[in-house]
């Protein structure tokens, strides 16, 4: 029986009426496997392949009759505005079936929600945040919502697995399965995953082999991409050749999605673009996208990019990377290097989404060291390689804001309850027993758990409540302190309270320019009006880890002598300028060079983030002074003499181990999570090993690796 013939007959006559001639080889694929087994099912292909039809048809299909009465399928979205978008999309597929479809976020009215509640049916789609929510403000609907619940279908699941929010949603999830008639079965939907066995482990711990993967390879489209390296001005310290690059011989005539790797960098680009534009007498015809804008203008511009028919266009940090609707896009431009693979494969898929089309990469490089990096992961990208899936390092932080989330929800639990409720939680399962005891132990002391004298349960304590009665309880990633910016009625956006906000400063938000008219500390709120110039405000950035293997690819490109065709004439000589030492000194695959100066080394690794940081500190473990290692890895070593010998034997030698290397990781240099310094000081160490240091990696590196010292 053929994929359409499979589905219901309600379907089949929606595939007429939207003129489909065919399914695509995601959608053949997934299909009867939905319908005719019980299996979990990760569903893996490229952007704008048809994943959602792909899950939806199918599941429409199973659930036509019964899914007008109760809730049957719950859409779990990393984004709000991804909700909003795919709303109208699955709206589109439900017409004429009488199935409701339901939206809960922040911005959806109490009315709805409560609506909702009283009468759960359909699809819901939601954010992890939201289902937080539901357990700590719905308690008593849990049941009566989810007991009829048979789909769980999480998009971008790629961008869970690995993180904060991941572990809480699959916390989530598994405590849901106490509300519902039947396991529901779980479909993730991805265009970037690699590493499919610790995927299936994350949706279905207990049985992965349960967990079916279908992975639509070959479906890419062409890819037309080009490298252009145009440092920045000595003057202006702007790089002004690329503003007028993107404007003259690129935008003009087309809509772009323009990629920064800094929020600071998407406002200055904006500005510049804009000035040039006006030169022309266009207006203004490019607009930011980025997390510090107010989430209405973002929403306006998103409006007016997918409705606009003249060449406009958005210049965004990552905002943009999960594919939100902006209609369709003629080219992407990417200013430096991304951090990852997978990053700039997101970004890609933003182009050429008409069929038939190419995707169309331009790359941009301003300094000699993001030139390589951007070469180097666009090598990546043509080899198909993609940074494999990891798991979020010993999530005790998470597991914190989820004992307190446990508790309230049950409004009480004993011990010995709450500690089988971890020990069968999908994700917290491989905890250590007594770290967990001992993490139960320490919120006792610190009132945020209370053990109550006779029932014998613990509840949320003083101290707890506080915690979970913030709003900022439902979101486990970390977030600044921000003041809003206000113009006139308008809020703009935010600025980092970690800088300094002085009245009479001219600033950058939003794409335009302002000067600080007054600053409100108490109520968090800065005033502003229109102004002539200005810088972009600096803001607070988590640390990006790079796999080693962009590392070693850069160093590959450097002891090669193969020309990079896809680069321009100043990237392929400044490369080429790069080449000459190692070429001079025959530097071969497995060496790395240490350029010994008076009373100074410079280390050059190239190898991943974790593993170059470990190298520090273990330098620092010997008594060397060592800075913490650039985006190159390259590690400066002050007040060296000639001992280097003696120095990388120390290095090989030594058995290192993640305690002895974290005494040397200053405080400052330490990573904290947004509930990491509520954890015995213990567990939070840990953490922030797991997360900043990779000491087998080391080992690994170290004993494969020669390192050839030469005078520089």
């Amino acid at each position: 029986m053929s994929s359409f013939q499979l589905l219901s007959r309600s379907i089949q006559k929606k595939i007429w009426d939207m003129k489909w001639s065919s399914f695509t080889p995601i959608q053949e694929s997934t299909i009867p496997v939905l319908i005719n087994s019980t299996k979990d099912i990760v569903i893996s292909s490229a952007t704008a392949s048809g994943k959602t039809e792909a899950a939806f048809l199918p599941i429409l299909s199973n659930i036509e009759t019964s899914g007008q009465g109760a809730l049957k399928v719950m859409y779990i979205s990393p984004l709000k505005a991804l909700i909003n978008n795919q709303f109208e999309r699955i709206e589109q597929l439900l017409e004429g079936m009488y199935i409701p479809l339901h939206k809960w976020h922040g911005d959806v009215s109490g009315s709805k929600k409560k609506s909702f509640v009283k009468k759960p049916s359909g699809i819901l789609q939601i954010t992890p945040e939201s289902i937080e929510s539901l357990f700590i403000n719905r308690t008593e609907a849990l049941a009566h919502i989810f007991k009829d619940l048979e789909y769980i279908i999480i998009d971008e699941v790629h961008s869970f697995v690995s993180a904060d929010r991941g572990v809480q949603l699959r916390s989530l999830l598994s405590r849901i399965e106490a509300y519902t008639n039947q396991r529901p079965r779980i479909i993730g939907l991805s265009a970037t995953i690699d590493n499919f066995q610790l995927v299936k482990e994350w949706v279905r711990y207990e049985d992965p082999d349960n967990v079916e993967v279908i992975e639509a390879k070959g479906s890419e489209r062409k890819l037309n991409y080009h490298l252009m390296h145009l440092p920045v001005d000595e003057e202006s310290k702007e790089p002004l050749g690329l503003y007028e690059d993107i404007r003259y011989e690129l935008t003009r005539e087309a809509k772009a999605i323009i990629f920064c790797n800094s929020r600071a960098g998407v406002e200055q680009t904006t500005v510049s673009l804009n000035r040039l534009a006006k030169r022309e007498g266009a207006g203004e015809v490019y607009y930011t996208h980025h997390s510090s804008i107010d989430k209405s203008e973002r929403e306006y511009v998103e409006k007016l990019m997918q409705d606009t028919k003249t060449p406009k266009s958005i210049v965004s940090t990552s905002t943009l990377e999960l594919g939100i609707d902006i209609g369709s896009v003629d080219i992407i431009i990417q200013i430096d290097s991304t951090f990852s693979v997978s990053s700039l494969k997101q970004r890609l898929g933003r182009s050429g989404r008409k069929q038939g089309s190419a995707q169309t990469l331009q790359l941009y490089s301003t300094s000699a060291s993001q030139m390589l990096q951007a070469m180097a992961v666009m090598e990546l990208v043509l080899e198909k390689w993609i940074e494999p899936a990891t798991r979020y390092p010993v999530p005790y932080d998470i597991l914190f804001q989820q004992l307190l989330s446990m508790c309230k929800t049950a409004n009480g639990k004993p011990k010995t309850e709450l500690l089988d409720a971890i020990e069968g939680n999908h994700i917290f399962h491989e905890l250590d027993r007594e770290k967990i005891n001992q993490l139960i132990e320490n919120m006792v002391v610190n009132d945020y758990l209370e053990k109550v004298s006779g029932r014998g349960e613990l509840i949320v304590g003083w101290e707890g409540e506080k915690i979970v009665n913030s709003r900022e309880f439902y979101v486990v990633f970390k977030t600044s302190d921000t003041y809003s910016v206000i113009h006139g009625a308008r809020t703009i956006g935010t600025f980092d309270k970690a800088h300094l906000v002085t009245i009479g400063d001219n600033v950058i938000l939003a794409g335009k320019l302002w000067t600080i008219l007054d600053v409100d500390k108490e109520k968090s709120k800065v005033y502003v009006g229109k102004a002539v110039n200005g810088k972009p405000p600096r803001y607070h950035s988590g640390e990006a880890n790079t796999h080693p293997r962009i590392g070693e690819k850069m160093f590959d490109l450097l002891i090669s002598d193969q020309a990079i065709p896809y680069a321009d004439e100043h990237a392929q000589a400044t490369l080429q300028s790069m080449r000459r030492p190692y070429q001079l000194n025959h530097i071969a695959a497995g060496e790395r060079i240490i350029w010994q100066a008076p009373m100074k080394l410079i280390i050059e690794t190239y190898t991943g983030s974790k593993v170059a940081r470990a190298i520090t500190m273990a330098l620092r473990y010997l008594s060397y002074q060592a800075s913490l290692p650039n985006g190159l890895g390259v590690i400066e070593v002050i007040g060296m003499n000639n001992n280097t010998v003696h120095l990388l034997q120390q290095l090989k030698e030594k058995n290192w181990t993640a305690p002895l290397l974290f005494t040397q990781l200053a405080e400052h240099e330490r990573m904290e999570t947004r509930y990491s310094p509520y954890l015995p000081r213990n567990l939070r160490e840990e953490i922030q090993v797991e997360s900043q240091l990779d000491v087998e990696g080391m080992k690994d590196y170290l004993e494969k690796i020669t390192f050839r010292v030469i005078p520089s």
